[in-house]
């Protein structure tokens, strides 16, 4: 079975440990919707097909009158996140509609071009400002259910998406500046062409 993008999410997640179709919604908004989403119109149906194909099962957890299904991978789930992990990434796709919409201010709306880099720089200090409280909920111990243990590589990819918003920040501030003062092109741009 070839696994769908939320396939790898719902599969990373339950490797960890046995979860519901919530709590597996929660922890990617807290953690892999910064660089892999997966909406709750994604998850269930995926659980589905999931089980479907024998790679988890679920059991009744219900509490009261609130049904809740607990799943867990099946040993062919285990096997397949392993083959998964240890394979090449297919996918490396960057999806920046802040760059796109710079890319274009050009032709569209020269006069925003530095505004829409101001922006996108609000955006990813943005982002890295809640991945550092992240982090320190984590750290505190005082984040709900934290997804994984501290020393785990979640850890490292956390740090990653820091400190990558904070490069992004820092980069499109720059290009805010440099739009401003009417620079044709930003530093080293020419050097860099010049070499091709």
């Amino acid at each position: 079975m070839e696994l769908s993008a939320t396939a790898k999410v719902i599969l990373g997640m339950l490797a960890a440990r046995p979860r519901s179709g919530y709590e597996i919604k929660q922890l990617v908004d807290n953690s892999t919707r910064f660089f892999w989403a997966a909406s709750y119109g994604q998850i269930y149906p995926e659980l589905k097909r999931l089980a479907e194909a024998g790679l988890i099962e679920g059991s009744d957890a219900s509490q009261g009158a609130r049904q809740r299904t607990v799943h867990r991978l099946t040993a062919k789930g285990k096997r397949a996140v392993r083959e998964w992990i240890e394979s090449p990434p297919d996918v490396f796709e960057l999806r920046d509609e802040g760059l796109l919409k710079l890319f274009f201010a050009g032709s569209a709306d020269p006069g925003r071009a530095a505004e829409i880099a101001r922006e996108r720089a609000a955006h990813s200090a943005g982002i890295a400002t809640r991945l550092t409280e992240l982090a320190a909920e984590r750290d505190s111990g005082a984040a709900e259910g934290p997804p994984f243990s501290v020393d785990q590589p979640s850890t490292t990819v956390l740090r990653y998406g820091i400190e990558m918003n904070e490069w992004i920040a820092g980069w499109f501030e720059r290009a805010a500046q440099d739009l401003e003062r009417g620079s044709a092109k930003p530093k080293g741009l020419a050097a860099a062409g010049r070499r091709k």
